[in-house]
């Protein structure tokens, strides 16, 4: 499927649509993959232009059984998502304590109750914290968002010698990571 007549149908400047209201009959798999590393890759070629990545962001959800599509009211389009389709790429603290996380798609979240980081395991393995965003979708911390969010961060125990890195926004605790009795050593706090 060429993206031209998917696109011809969005309102470039409206407001997200309601993508979790259209079930078209219409249905099939488009040659796109967005990497773990945050880009849009269609028909093997890096999407350039951030105001078109932007667009297919507003029209993508992730459906009941975890597939991820583009959707329109007349058809919905399968996509390949690596890890998560978005990355929080920008974190800022506002003086009364309120965090607000930017995605590589533009999204400004609070976090809060709604957006609660979770520790989730990555394709690579690794533990790093993730965000829901909307219609089932979330976002990757991305690396220097976390270890900035890191060096914010305070301790919880969660007993059994096990303490949890983290912070609070909007009054609620954000899980940062894990540190283990015994990954520490020498005085290191090495986060999981």
């Amino acid at each position: 499927m060429q993206l031209d007549p998917l696109l011809a149908q969005i309102d470039p400047d409206g407001d997200i649509p309601p993508v979790d209201r259209w079930h078209p009959q219409q249905q099939g798999e488009m040659d796109l993959t967005i990497a773990a590393d945050g880009r849009w890759i269609h028909e093997g070629a890096p999407i350039a232009r951030p105001r078109l990545v932007r667009l297919l962001s507003t029209i993508l959800r992730r459906e009941p059984d975890g597939d991820y599509v583009l959707v329109t009211p007349v058809e919905s389009q399968r996509i390949r998502v690596e890890d998560r389709p978005f990355l929080v790429v920008d974190a800022e603290c506002e003086e009364d304590g309120q965090w607000w996380l930017t995605t590589n798609v533009g999204d400004r979240l609070a976090l809060g109750e709604a957006h609660r980081l979770v520790l989730s395991e990555t394709p690579a393995g690794e533990m790093v914290p993730e965000v829901p965003v909307r219609f089932g979708l979330s976002a990757r911390l991305g690396r220097s968002v976390y270890y900035r969010l890191v060096e914010q961060a305070e301790t919880r125990e969660l007993g059994g010698g096990v303490l949890e890195l983290g912070l609070t926004s909007q009054g609620i605790w954000q899980p940062l990571g894990r540190l283990e009795p015994d990954s520490r050593r020498d005085g290191e706090m090495p986060c999981r």
